[in-house]
């Protein structure tokens, strides 16, 4: 057994796992060793995922596992979606608009679109011919998302939306968005106004602004979006008219687990290219492995990464049996993605001067874990929602 299995091996048995879901497991990193792995250094350069790529993940039944059989899906629950996004996390940070499209946005049409929506999406989102993302986060307001002044003023039996959408993933390959905005501009308390409207991407007065370049997750598109008198059919609400932050923070929970997940097996894996780099490369004519200090800081650091799978194996068991969590799952939204913003430079480190390289993979993994604190509601957000948890 070679030293980059070491952390999944103690996990590849996970007690929620069934023989359907290491069968997806499995299948799923055949495809992917075959049309991702020899690719994505290219995507990265290219700033983008291939259409063509999604449909095949399609092809396959990897896209929405989780849609009704009597929609032509699988049915699947949730830790197909896990699997996915773990499995998207091994080859590349970048693949993650993937996962936001599979599991966190098209829930959002499972769990409050009327039953023609989903007839009309479902089989698009599956074949990948639909690309879907959701709209919330504005110019002016971010965490904050009472604070939005995107609208979408009732005419008739339409809406017609104004307003401007930035850091948005799958902002460029998106043919349907979920925008936030606010249907009652003047309620009291503000987050009361807020609804979720459907949008696709070929509606006159929709455009995207600019192709937004980041520091890493080169390869995840991500984009600035522009609502210019965008007129929709009123059956294009998604949910109840004033209740879409209700529905967000419903959705929140889902969301920040995948995102927790992420960050997880960044770790992880950040882990296990150390630990075998450190046994190949030699110092002062022995190992680096062999000095006292690597073995503390990787002690340290295999620690964090199984108190982080821990944590996170345990809320992914609470969500699955329906428990309202939000607390926990902030703890491991908080706790997984900053412990593997921390091991990024530690790993580095002792990679030496070949970690700064960008032919080894801590390089990528160094870019591309540094916002995880950020998104998904930022850590300090987290935290609040922990003191708040606490009767604070």
């Amino acid at each position: 057994m070679t030293n980059t299995t070491v952390v999944e091996t103690k996990n590849k048995n996970r007690s929620y796992f069934t023989e359907q879901h290491i069968m997806f497991r499995d299948s799923l990193r055949r495809f992917l060793d075959k049309e991702a792995k020899p690719y994505f250094d290219q995507w990265e350069e290219d700033r983008l995922i291939p259409k063509s790529f999604w449909r095949k993940l399609g092809e396959q039944g990897f896209l929405c596992p989780w849609v009704d059989e009597k929609y032509g899906g699988m049915g699947a629950d949730f830790i197909f979606s896990v699997i996915l996004s773990e499995e998207l996390r091994k080859v590349g940070g970048g693949l993650g608009g993937i996962g936001v499209h599979s599991s966190i946005v098209g829930p959002y049409i499972k769990n409050f679109g009327t039953e023609e929506q989903k007839k009309k999406y479902f089989p698009g989102l599956m074949s990948g011919d639909t690309i879907i993302a959701v709209a919330m986060t504005e110019p002016g307001a971010g965490s904050d998302l009472a604070a939005i002044s995107t609208t979408a003023i009732k005419d008739g039996d339409s809406y017609i939306i104004n307003g401007q959408k930035t850091f948005i993933s799958n902002g460029i390959l998106s043919d349907l968005i979920v925008v936030v905005c606010k249907t009652d501009p003047k309620a009291d308390p503000a987050h009361k106004g807020i609804s979720l409207i459907l949008v696709e991407s070929d509606t006159p007065g929709f455009s995207r602004g600019r192709k937004l370049d980041k520091v890493g997750l080169h390869s995840q598109d991500t984009s600035e979006l522009v609502f210019e008198d965008v007129r929709v059919p009123a059956s294009n609400l998604l949910g109840v008219e004033g209740k879409g932050f209700y529905h967000l923070m419903k959705e929140l929970q889902q969301e920040r687990i995948i995102a927790a997940t992420g960050s997880q097996i960044a770790a992880e894996d950040m882990l296990s290219m150390t630990i075998e780099y450190v046994k190949e490369r030699k110092a002062f004519g022995q190992s680096i492995s062999d000095f006292q200090n690597t073995q503390f800081k990787l002690a340290e650091m295999a620690t964090h990464v199984q108190l982080g799978r821990t944590m996170l194996d345990s809320i992914i068991v609470k969500h699955m049996e329906g428990q309202a969590i939000n607390s926990e799952v902030a703890m491991a939204k908080w706790w997984i993605s900053d412990n593997a913003r921390k091991m990024a430079p530690e790993c580095m480190q002792l990679h030496g001067g070949y970690g700064y390289m960008e032919e080894y993979k801590i390089a990528r993994n160094y870019r591309d874990i540094a916002v995880a604190p950020i998104f998904a509601g930022s850590n300090e957000i987290m935290k609040v929602i922990i003191a708040k948890g606490l009767g604070l």
